[in-house]
């Protein structure tokens, strides 16, 4: 069993304004990286089971009714009367997505501890807001210890979200000191830049290089998301994997690394790969199926609008 825990919030994508120079309509979208994680996963047939809070509101109902329609099982999701958290998103000249959030008093944000996560869990996945937001992050990151420390999968998406970091040299150390309990890590390449403070420009092979340090730290693995270029596995044996991306018309970005987390989190169990010994050992030849997989769930959700992860009746079996 796979726990995915962390934030479920409603994005607010703009839709097409029939008033010259006028706002955009905003669509609500189901969303929140883990979420997203969570639905993927479940859309693909693996078992998971979603941790968080959430709403009594209409929008806490709806994420609930999703999560039951994607085959999430929800027997960790809290509920609260706090209002949803909003991510108000915008989209750029190339598709990808821009947000800025509301996020004081959610109800995501006060999650309580489970206490120890039921045996039958072997893979635990965490990331995004909810690593960074507290009381929420101190609970999360007791939990991605708590796990590794008796012997389970952690994988950790840090999924940076620049806006809401009051803190960056401190959010950076934290991410430094939970390095030592991930098992795999999956990232972009904006993020790593972010996390080691490198500018934006700074050549990929050289973000790949700080990538390596960090698995020298502990990580077995990581998958690096690159948008139109593809996926990349470095593996601590220092074994290193690129797979294109299929081509395919993007009508938006929102979801797709998440889709991908979802994916990897799908492959790793249909092939047994439920603990850190087990991931150590996948040789990086057979990382090219786990990658393919990922990178044509996220085609799909990256051709519709919003974070619409496939069922697997939707990819192509090759």
């Amino acid at each position: 069993m796979i726990v995915v825990g962390g934030e479920a919030l409603i994005d607010l994508v703009p839709v097409s304004s029939t008033v010259d120079d006028g706002l955009a309509p905003l669509r609500p979208f189901p969303g929140g990286g883990p979420y997203n994680v969570a639905i993927a996963a479940g859309r693909l047939g693996a078992p998971v089971r979603f941790l968080s809070r959430l709403s009594t509101d209409a929008f806490g109902d709806a994420l609930l009714r999703r999560l039951h329609r994607s085959g999430v099982d929800t027997g960790l999701v809290q509920r609260g009367p706090e209002p949803t958290t909003l991510a108000v998103a915008g989209i750029g000249p190339d598709g990808s997505a821009r947000y800025t959030f509301h996020v004081e008093g959610t109800a995501d944000r006060l999650v309580a501890d489970p206490g120890e996560l039921p045996p039958e869990v072997d893979t635990l996945s965490l990331g995004t807001l909810s690593l960074l937001l507290e009381p929420g992050a101190s609970t999360y990151e007791s939990l991605l210890r708590r796990h590794a420390r008796r012997g389970g999968l952690t994988v950790l998406d840090p999924n940076i979200r620049p806006v809401l970091v009051s803190d960056p040299d401190g959010h950076r150390a934290r991410f430094a000191s939970w390095l030592p309990d991930v098992g795999l890590l999956k990232l972009s390449v904006e993020d790593a830049r972010w996390l080691a403070a490198l500018d934006s420009g700074t050549p990929e092979a050289d973000v790949l290089a700080v990538v390596r340090s960090w698995l020298a730290e502990g990580p077995a693995a990581a998958v690096l998301t690159r948008g139109g270029a593809g996926l990349a596995v470095l593996t601590g044996d220092g074994g290193h994997l690129d797979v294109p991306a299929p081509r395919v018309t993007v009508v938006d970005t929102i979801g797709a690394g998440d889709t991908v987390h979802g994916a990897l989190l799908c492959w790793l169990h249909r092939t047994g790969v439920t603990s850190p010994d087990a991931l150590r050992a996948v040789p990086v030849d057979a990382w090219r199926a786990a990658l393919g997989f990922a990178a044509r769930a996220a085609a799909v959700t990256v051709s519709r609008a919003g974070a619409e992860p496939p069922y697997a009746a939707e990819l192509d079996p090759a």
